[in-house]
C-alpha cells in the first residue's frame, strides 16, 4: 500500500514537471494573451440603473445578476434579437448599452436599434438608418438623439431624421473628430449638452498645414494619400469650437481669443447646459486658461483660473461636476508636482485641494452623493500598483477600498454603494470582486485560472536602482529558464523610457510580456526599466528630460547596464538593446552615442530627428527647433551614424503616420553617405505598430537577429 502511494505521488509529480516544461510558440509569445492563453474576464460589465444588479456579456447574450440573492438570469439573448430582425441577422451578440433592465440600444449594420423588454421577450422599438460611412457615433443623454461623422462632416439624427450640421467640401476642414492628433487626453470631437438640446463640436482647419505623403503600395501603380502632419516649429492647424442648436438648426462658434494655433482642451458642459468650459492652452504649452463661455451666444464669460509652468502644462481631463451641482466641480492638476483633485466653485474659485501627497490620482470613478465621497484610483501605495480609494470632499477623510496588491481598476455603481474591483498581480492572473463601499465586505465573482501554468516560466526579480540624483528607478530582470549561475548569458535590454508610458508594474504576467519569457526560454536574460521621463512618477520625474530628449534617459539606463555588468552570470560582451517608437529612438541613440555598450540593437519605428516629429508632443518636451537648437542638434541622430560599431537592425511600417517613414529613410541615406552598413526591414501596409498575425513575423525577425548576432 505504501509503495502504491509512493508510485501515485511520483506520477503526480512527474506529470507536474512535464506540464511545466512546455515552451511558448512565437505566436503564443506575441498574441497568446489575446487568443489561446487569454485570461478569463467578465465582459462588458455594467451596473443597472438602481445599482442593485449587474450585467455582463456572455456567449449568446447578456446575464443579469441580483446582488442580494446572487440570482442570475438571462437578460437578453442573441436569439431574442434575431427573432426581431427580418434581414441581416446578427452573428454575434452586439454591444448593447442598457438604460435599465428593460431598455437598451445598439449599433449594427449601419443602423441604430432601440430595444425594449416585452413580457419575457424583447422587441425592436425604433431604428435609425445611418450612412454606411458613419463613424464617431455618439448617443446623447436622452438616449434618442445621436451625432456622427461622415468623412469630414458632422450629422445629427433625431427621431430617425438626419441633418447635416456642417457641409465643408474641403476635406482638410474636419468637424466632429478628435483634434491636435489626440494629444491632451482628447478622444472625441462631439460633446452633447446634458439636456440633449445642443451639441458642441471641434472644427479643425488644417488647410495651412503642409501635405505629407503616405504611399499605398498594395495597388499598382502605387497611390499617394496625403495627410496633414504639422512638424515641430512649423505651421500648425487651427481649431475652433462650434455649438449646434438642434431645435433652431443653427450653429454658433465660441468667441475664443488667443493665438490661432493654440490648443483647445478639456471641453466640458455645465450640468444645466448653459455654459461650456474650455481649457485654452498656448502653443508653447506653458500657460493654460480655463475659460467659461455662454453656450447660446458663444460669448466669453470669465477665466476661472490659470495654470503656468516653466516647462509645460499638460491638461488631460475635463471638469467633473459634483452630483446635482451646476457650480462646483473637480479639476485634475499636476500643479503640486503630482496629479491631484482640486475643488472649484464658479462663484468662489478654489475651495480646496482634495487629495495631497507624493503620489498621483490616475482616474476618477464617481461619487457617493449622500456620503459626500469621491471614488478614485491612485499610486498612493507604490508607483508600481494602482489601488481604489474613497475620500470625503468636506473633511478629506480617505480610505483604501481594496485589500490585495497589484493593479486595480474599478467600476462604481451610480449611487456609489458598490464597486466592481478587478485586479491582477505577479501571481494572480485576474480576480473580480464586488465591494460594498460602506462595509468594505466583498463578494468574489471571478477568479481566473492561470492560463500559463503548463509552461516553463522564468524567474523574475524586481530591481530598484538609483539615478544620479538619488531617484528610485524600478526595473525587472528575467533570468533564463533552467538558469545556471555559473554560466554567462547574453542580455537584451528592452526599453521605452519616454513620456506617458510605464513599463514596470505589479501585474500579470510578472514579466510584462510573453516574448520576454520566450527569449528567457531560449537562453537570454531580459532587463527592462523605467527611467526618468516615464509616466506616473510625478512632474519632476517626467520633466527631467525637458529640452534634451535622450540624454537623461540614457544616463538612467546606464545604471541598469552597470547593474547588469556587476552580475557574474551576465556576459557584458553580448548585450543587446531593443525598443519601439521612443524606444526605437533610445535604441538608436545608444548604438550611436554610446557605441561601446551594446553589441546589437533593434530599433522599431524610431524618431531620428525631432524636427520631423509632430508639433504637440515635440514642442511640449523640446520647445521649438528655433527656441532650442542645441537640444535638437544633440538628439539628432542623422549626423552620428558614423559612430555605429555594433550591429543595428532598423524596422519601420511603410504607412507610419506617427513617426513618419522619412525618419529611417534619411537615416539610411546618412549611413550610405558615411559608408556605414546597417540592416533594415519594412512592413508594407502597417502604420506605426505592426499588429495581428504580421506581428509574429516581426518578433521572429527580431529574435532571429539577436540569435545571429548575440549567441555564440
Amino acid at each position: 500500500m505504501k509503495l502504491h502511494k509512493f508510485t501515485l505521488l511520483m506520477v503526480v509529480l512527474s506529470g507536474s514537471v512535464f506540464a511545466q516544461t512546455q515552451k511558448f510558440t512565437m505566436a503564443e509569445a506575441v498574441n497568446g494573451l489575446r487568443t489561446n492563453l487569454a485570461v478569463k474576464n467578465i465582459s462588458q460589465f455594467s451596473w443597472t440603473e438602481d445599482g442593485k444588479s449587474y450585467i455582463q456579456a456572455v456567449k449568446g447574450g447578456y446575464l443579469i445578476t441580483d446582488l442580494k440573492s446572487n440570482k442570475q438570469d438571462t437578460l437578453l439573448s442573441l436569439n431574442q434579437l434575431n427573432k426581431q430582425l427580418s434581414t441581416n441577422k446578427l452573428n454575434a451578440v452586439p454591444t448593447v448599452k442598457f438604460l435599465n433592465n428593460s431598455n437598451g440600444y445598439f449599433n449594427a449594420d449601419n443602423q441604430m436599434f432601440w430595444v425594449e423588454k416585452s413580457g419575457n421577450d424583447w422587441k425592436v422599438k425604433t431604428t435609425s438608418a445611418l450612412n454606411e460611412d458613419a463613424s464617431n457615433i455618439r448617443v446623447f443623454e436622452d438616449n434618442q438623439t445621436l451625432a456622427y461623422t461622415v468623412k469630414n462632416n458632422l450629422y445629427v439624427n433625431r427621431n430617425g431624421k438626419s441633418v447635416a450640421v456642417t457641409n465643408d467640401a474641403d476635406e482638410n476642414i474636419i468637424n466632429g473628430q478628435a483634434v491636435h492628433r489626440n494629444e491632451f487626453g482628447i478622444d472625441t470631437g462631439i460633446f452633447p449638452a446634458p439636456n440633449s438640446g445642443s451639441v458642441a463640436f471641434y472644427r479643425m482647419d488644417q488647410t495651412m498645414v503642409a501635405d505629407y505623403p503616405v504611399i499605398d503600395w498594395s495597388v499598382t501603380p502605387a497611390v499617394n494619400h496625403n495627410v496633414k502632419y504639422p512638424m515641430a516649429g512649423g505651421v500648425s492647424h487651427q481649431v475652433t469650437l462650434g455649438v449646434y442648436n438642434i431645435k433652431d438648426q443653427s450653429t454658433t462658434f465660441l468667441k475664443i481669443e488667443g493665438e490661432k494655433d493654440q490648443y483647445l482642451t478639456a471641453i466640458t458642459w455645465s450640468p444645466d447646459s448653459k455654459y461650456i468650459f474650455v481649457g485654452v492652452l498656448n502653443r508653447g504649452q506653458n500657460h493654460l486658461k480655463m475659460n467659461q463661455y455662454d453656450a447660446a451666444t458663444g460669448s466669453f464669460v470669465k477665466t476661472l483660473f490659470e495654470e503656468t509652468n516653466d516647462k509645460y502644462v499638460q491638461p488631460q481631463h475635463p471638469l467633473v461636476f459634483f452630483p446635482k451641482s451646476n457650480t462646483d466641480f473637480i479639476w485634475q492638476s499636476q500643479r503640486s508636482g503630482y496629479n491631484h483633485l482640486f475643488h472649484y466653485s464658479l462663484e468662489k474659485g478654489l475651495i480646496s485641494q482634495i487629495t495631497k501627497g507624493d503620489w498621483l490620482v490616475t482616474d476618477i470613478l464617481g461619487f457617493n452623493e449622500k456620503k459626500k465621497e469621491i471614488y478614485f484610483v491612485s499610486t498612493k501605495e507604490t508607483p508600481l500598483e494602482r489601488h481604489l480609494y474613497k475620500i470625503n470632499w468636506t473633511n478629506f477623510k480617505m480610505q483604501r477600498l481594496d485589500n490585495a496588491e497589484g493593479m486595480h481598476t474599478g467600476v462604481l455603481s451610480s449611487d456609489g454603494n458598490y464597486l466592481f474591483d478587478v485586479y491582477a498581480n505577479a501571481n494572480t492572473p485576474r480576480v473580480g470582486n464586488i465591494i460594498n463601499t460602506n462595509t468594505l465586505k466583498y463578494t468574489n465573482i471571478l477568479t481566473a485560472e492561470n492560463t500559463l501554468k503548463n509552461y516553463q516560466r522564468p524567474e523574475i526579480k524586481n530591481v530598484n536602482l538609483k539615478a544620479d540624483d538619488g531617484t528610485s528607478l524600478y526595473g525587472k530582470i528575467i533570468l533564463p529558464t533552467n538558469f545556471d549561475s555559473n554560466k554567462k548569458y547574453p542580455v537584451i535590454v528592452y526599453l521605452y523610457n519616454g513620456p506617458n508610458i510605464q513599463l514596470i508594474t505589479n501585474t500579470f504576467p510578472a514579466s510584462g510580456n510573453l516574448w520576454y519569457e520566450y527569449m528567457a526560454q531560449n537562453g537570454y536574460i531580459i532587463f527592462t526599466m523605467d527611467g526618468r521621463g516615464s509616466s506616473n512618477r510625478g512632474l519632476k520625474f517626467e520633466q527631467a528630460i525637458f529640452r534634451n530628449l535622450g540624454t537623461t534617459e540614457m544616463d538612467d539606463q546606464m545604471k541598469g547596464v552597470e547593474y547588469l555588468k556587476s552580475l557574474p552570470y551576465v556576459d557584458a560582451e553580448r548585450m543587446g538593446i531593443h525598443g519601439w517608437s521612443f524606444g526605437g529612438f533610445m535604441t538608436t541613440s545608444f548604438m550611436l552615442r554610446k557605441p561601446d555598450v551594446f553589441k546589437v540593437g533593434v530599433a522599431g519605428g524610431p524618431v531620428i530627428d525631432w524636427k520631423m516629429y509632430e508639433i504637440m508632443y515635440g514642442e511640449r518636451y523640446m520647445d521649438t527647433p528655433q527656441e532650442n537648437p542645441e537640444g535638437y542638434a544633440k538628439a539628432n541622430l542623422l549626423d552620428k551614424v558614423q559612430n555605429l560599431k555594433g550591429k543595428l537592425l532598423m524596422i519601420h511600417g511603410a504607412q507610419d503616420d506617427v513617426v513618419v517613414w522619412q525618419h529611417s529613410i534619411k537615416f539610411i541615406k546618412s549611413a550610405v553617405d558615411n559608408g556605414v552598413q546597417l540592416d533594415y526591414f519594412v512592413y508594407p501596409g502597417h502604420p506605426h505598430n505592426v499588429i495581428g498575425k504580421d506581428r509574429v513575423h516581426l518578433m521572429q525577425k527580431i529574435t532571429d537577429y539577436f540569435d545571429q548576432n548575440l549567441k555564440k
